[in-house]
């Protein structure tokens, strides 16, 4: 196994390493919020999307009883 041994780097290097990472971070935040804003959206799409699918049912039910009431003969 391999020995664990000082690294040296010059601090120019160490100071860019440590300016990549809290960039790398700060686009991983970034990225965390635009896919909350996109499951927030998807799930009002979806609430949009049954709303939708409820009314439809409803003028369904709706045009079935004016055809069935049509259709049928009269009982006096």
């Amino acid at each position: 196994m391999m020995e664990r041994m000082p690294v040296f780097v010059k601090v120019d290097d160490y100071n860019d390493v440590l300016t990549l990472v809290k960039a790398i971070r700060s686009k991983l935040e970034d990225a965390k919020q635009t896919l909350l804003k996109i499951h927030d959206l998807k799930n009002e799409e979806d609430h949009q999307l049954e709303l939708w699918q409820n009314t439809l049912a409803e003028v369904e039910k709706k045009v079935d009883f004016v055809d069935h009431s049509l259709n049928e003969p009269q009982q006096f």
